[in-house]
């Protein structure tokens, strides 16, 4: 997947979030966009994932060089942020279910699989809402990690995660992404340690 960005800016009544943003996310690639609180990091993953539409400019898709319709673009994408919320209500069981129903897993994961990732096998029948802050961080992680997406967009990927969760985070994103465009919102530098290029987002604040 290659995501083009060209002259795109995002504002809010009259203040711009960001401006004029000409750059192009490459097949494969490794990406951390940074930036203080407030400067539009959050926003322009929502503008690149489709929950938001930019105020100027566009957003592009190719996958194998064939350009991605608008419409088509949320099957081709895995996104997870803070503000994203799992249906609590479901068990775990159902949730990896409904997940894999909506959102294909990788060749060769199964929902058997998930669970072994989660180390939480005895756990299947718990609803979501009985689970840690932290297990619900591991769970969207590898919902969104193992789903065959090409392009993974994950906003502050760490919150709620200790030194353990972290480097599993971490292994999770080496282990099925190296062929994919993955793209990290942080200005956490343990979060963004295999990425291999930066977007500083304090570049388009006018």
């Amino acid at each position: 997947m290659k995501v083009t960005l060209q002259n795109l800016g995002k504002r809010y009544r009259f203040d711009w979030i960001f401006k004029g943003i000409d750059f192009t996310f490459a097949p494969g690639r490794h990406y951390a966009v940074l930036g203080s609180n407030g400067s539009g990091k959050s926003t322009l993953l929502k503008v690149i994932s489709g929950h938001l539409s930019p105020s100027k400019g566009s957003v592009s898709f190719e996958y194998g060089g064939i350009k991605v319709p608008q419409e088509k673009v949320y099957k081709q994408v895995s996104y997870i942020a803070p503000y994203i919320e799992l249906i609590e209500e479901f068990t775990l069981e159902e949730a990896i279910a409904f997940h894999g129903k909506t959102k294909p897993f990788l060749p060769g994961i199964a929902p058997a699989n998930i669970l072994e990732l989660l180390s939480l096998p005895k756990s299947k029948q718990k609803e979501i809402r009985f689970f840690s802050s932290g297990m619900k961080q591991r769970l969207k992680l590898a919902l969104a990690i193992c789903s065959n997406t090409p392009l993974l967009l994950l906003d502050e990927p760490s919150t709620n995660l200790d030194v353990q969760g972290i480097e599993w985070y971490k292994e999770l994103v080496k282990t099925y992404c190296n062929d994919r465009l993955v793209i990290v919102a942080s200005n956490d530098p343990q979060e963004t340690t295999f990425c291999q290029e930066q977007l500083n987002m304090l570049d388009f604040k006018r």
